[in-house]
């Protein structure tokens, strides 16, 4: 019978304990996060500067940096290397979650959102208002979990710098916070609808951009554009969602919005990326250039792509076989593949972990990546074990 053993990895910095291995060195090669190998780990998500992982019994586990209440408890330390449960949802099931700039967002089985950590510009919802000397409004940080967008049944969630988004079950989108970079328009703490999209079937969202592909396959986007990460044709911000050029004809099937650029994946396996290049973060083979309309990822053409993860700098693409190719900025040991270069090539990710444990003692097979994550620095992927007889590509 074939082993089916999951473990969770991470690579790149690891100065606020992002990686949950007990240390804050920074990794150029993938390690195990051992303390997560006693529970079944079935998504993960990195932020700028922490991580979190979501287990199949809905239990979550945070670790990293935890100045502003981001692990969902008391901070006692500035940062914490080894993950821990987030005790207060404890007796709800957490089916997904999201890291913003410093606020966290997380949903349950039953369509009820919770969010955590920064709040300054309301991102983490409302809150009985305190006011300063000069009428100002005072927000706290919100150390512990609490219910926010209470009057929706969500489906997913997502975070940006300093806003928050929501899908609901209805298939519309709903946002609060501070959407814009600072300074540039008032916040609100209430979730108001993004007008103009229905039947919306996933969400994805930068630092201030945002992505929603709709059921039918086409994608929306708004917000912040000036890197062209809207894939519009131009650099002009967008306060009202707009088509994304240049995908017509196409089947999407995921998309991801990174800091300042984009991608969407088609049904195909075939790679679109636009925003941002600089440092290679496109994997359009050069370190510079900006796309402000989608391009296909020629580089990884035939590759069969099934996730795309996009970071503040780099970026990792999964393949149907259960490889990761990296690209993008290469300091801090980003790529994971123990060359400090940035590069818009991308390159694949050694999964070099030794069998699992119960393994038949043939130690035949290989880790195959099945999904990933990428922070602002740092990289956090789900790896499974397969037997060599339950794969035939070994």
């Amino acid at each position: 019978m074939a082993v089916n053993n999951t473990a969770v990895i991470a690579w790149g910095s690891g100065e606020d304990g992002q990686l949950g291995l007990g240390d804050n060195e920074e990794k150029e090669w993938i390690s195990s996060v051992t303390s997560l190998s006693s529970v079944t780990v079935i998504s993960v998500v990195a932020g700028s500067r922490n991580s979190l992982a979501v287990c199949d019994d809905g239990k979550l586990f945070m670790w990293g940096w935890n100045q502003r209440g981001t692990l969902g408890h008391q901070p006692t330390t500035k940062t914490e290397n080894i993950p821990s449960q987030v005790e207060a949802l404890d007796n709800v099931k957490i089916v997904q979650a999201a890291i913003g700039g410093w606020h966290c967002l997380a949903v349950d089985d039953q369509g009820r959102a919770y969010a955590w950590g920064g709040n300054e510009y309301g991102q983490c919802g409302e809150e009985l208002d305190k006011k300063d000397d000069s009428g100002r409004t005072l927000r706290r940080d919100i150390v512990i979990p609490q219910r926010c967008a209470s009057k929706l049944s969500v489906r997913q969630v997502a975070a940006g710098g300093t806003h928050s988004v929501v899908l609901t079950r209805e298939g519309h989108v709903w946002t609060w916070g501070q959407p814009w970079p600072p300074g540039d328009i008032k916040q609100i703490s209430t979730p108001v609808r993004v007008q103009g999209l229905e039947k919306v079937k996933l969400i994805a969202v930068g630092a201030f951009h945002n992505l929603a592909l709709l059921e039918d396959g086409n994608l929306w986007a708004w917000g912040n554009n000036e890197y062209g990460q809207l894939g519009t044709g131009d650099t002009q911000p967008r306060s009202q969602p707009v088509p994304v050029q240049g995908l017509s004809g196409l089947k999407l099937v995921d998309v991801a919005a990174g800091g300042w650029h984009s991608t969407a994946l088609t049904d195909e396996g075939e790679v679109y990326g636009w925003g941002r290049g600089e440092h290679g973060r496109l994997g359009f083979g050069d370190d510079k250039s900006s796309k402000m309309v989608p391009q296909q990822v020629q580089l990884l053409a035939g590759e069969d792509i099934v996730q795309v993860s996009c970071g503040g700098t780099h970026s990792v693409a999964l393949t149907r076989d259960g490889r990761m190719y990296s690209f993008g900025r290469g300091d801090h040991g980003r790529l994971g593949y123990g060359r400090k270069v940035t590069t818009g090539h991308p390159s694949e990710v050694p999964i070099d972990l030794p069998p699992p444990k119960d393994d038949d003692g043939s130690g035949l097979g290989r880790w195959c990546a099945k999904y990933v994550a990428c922070g602002g620095r740092h990289t956090i992927a789900i790896v499974e074990w397969r037997a060599a007889e339950a794969d035939g590509l070994i």
